[in-house]
């Protein structure tokens, strides 16, 4: 009888810690990439001296193994940029101030005073540079600082689609202004005036204001002529034409900048026609454009983080590193929404976004608990009624054991 107040005790103990686990799991419920735990129970045998498993008797039960629940949580928007969440395989890497790595589901971060993309713990967010040519680099701490610039580029080429009148009489006029940028970024005007001369003929010479430079050329010339055939096509100038400013504001000068009127074929782009509708320029392009100061930052579902700058340039700047381990329950919980490694999880697989068996990434939302509170309070349920049904084993071993006594009586 005394077995029996002992196997209910274990099943007091057991059915205990089960009501532990799932009251961790409730109140995680609205915990950032939490994962469920579920418990399982192993039975206690009492072993024969004989060796003979026939009167081997059940003696309890103990907690046999707390196992998580690796399935995704749903995804969360929230209009945060720098809020992430894996979708699918891996872990964002993150490290300390003393370089320990750590691994975490939890995407919720924020660029710090520094530019540093961090947690709301302070740890850094890994990933791979990306140069100028787009090459990764090495695994490093994503930092994009505040003050970080865009330098300018100069313009190098120019069009603009303009229907000249077949209409005009000789000696009529239409001016287009093109914006332009010089190796500092200055923004300038460049004016390009047409004058008809003749019925599908006209000439055209440029200007920029007297405060810039001057003179300009176009094709080494102060004008050039501009010839349409009897269906309005261009065939004058037969090519690309240059224009050159002499610039007297401190960037590079001479600025030569193409303007862009044929394709590769040698066949007019239809950019700059002469039909018999009222002269107009109804769109325009450069290549160039000012120094930016840094606006913000994007993350596309590939891991790229592109810098926005306030001159319009998304420049591509690191790729999150994400990793993935061959046994997740090997993993030790560091608390704080975080995981080590350990030998039993294996070594880190690291990689970028959609490499082999890593998941993209989900930009502007955050991964929710993966909790069922449905299952949960099932669970409590049924785990309530073992710790009561236990408990009365050992109140009704008791009333044997007193009974028993009472033979003597």
């Amino acid at each position: 009888m005394l077995s029996s107040l002992f196997a209910g005790i274990s099943g007091l103990n057991a059915n205990a810690t089960a009501m532990t686990v799932i009251g961790d799991n409730i109140a995680n419920v609205n915990t950032i990439a939490y994962k469920a735990n579920q418990i399982s129970f192993s039975n206690v045998l009492s072993t024969s001296l004989t060796g003979s498993d026939s009167s081997d008797i059940g003696r309890g039960v103990n907690v046999w193994d707390t196992n998580g629940v690796w399935t995704q949580g749903s995804m969360q928007g929230t209009g945060r940029a720098t809020d992430l969440s894996v979708n699918g395989i891996g872990f964002f890497i993150v490290t300390d101030e003393n370089g320990s790595q750590y691994y975490t589901r939890a995407g919720q971060f924020y660029l710090n005073e520094l530019g540093d993309m961090v947690n709301p713990d302070g740890l850094h967010v890994m990933g791979y540079e990306i140069d100028a040519t787009g090459a990764l680099g090495g695994l490093s701490q994503i930092s994009i600082p505040g003050d970080r610039l865009s330098p300018p580029q100069a313009t190098t080429e120019f069009s603009f689609d303009v229907n000249l009148d077949a209409g005009a009489q000789p000696a009529d006029t239409f001016s287009a202004a093109q914006t332009i940028y010089d190796s500092l970024g200055n923004a300038i005007e460049v004016t390009l005036t047409f004058t008809n001369v003749a019925s599908n003929q006209w000439t055209v010479d440029a200007s920029v204001p007297a405060s810039v430079g001057g003179p300009v050329t176009i094709n080494g010339a102060a004008s050039i002529p501009v010839t349409f055939d009897a269906n309005g096509n261009l065939i004058a100038p037969a090519a690309d034409a240059n224009v050159s400013i002499v610039l007297t504001n401190g960037a590079t000068s001479p600025q030569t900048v193409t303007w862009d009127l044929y394709d590769a074929l040698g066949n007019s782009n239809g950019d700059l026609t002469g039909y018999a509708n009222p002269s107009s320029m109804t769109f325009q392009y450069q290549d160039g454009y000012p120094a930016g100061v840094l606006r913000g930052i994007s993350v596309d579902d590939d891991g790229t983080i592109s810098a926005n700058y306030s001159n319009g340039r998304l420049v591509p700047v690191y790729m999150l590193a994400l990793a993935d381990f061959p046994s997740y329950e090997g993993l030790d919980k560091m608390g704080g929404n975080l995981y080590a490694e350990s030998l039993e999880s294996g070594q880190p697989l690291q990689g970028i976004p959609g490499n082999g068996r890593l998941g993209n990434i989900s930009p502007s939302t955050i991964e929710m608990s993966n909790v069922d509170l449905a299952k949960e309070f099932v669970d409590m349920i049924t785990v309530q009624r073992a710790f009561q049904a236990n408990s009365r084993v050992i109140t009704t071993s008791d009333e044997i054991l007193a009974e028993l006594i009472n033979i003597k009586r």
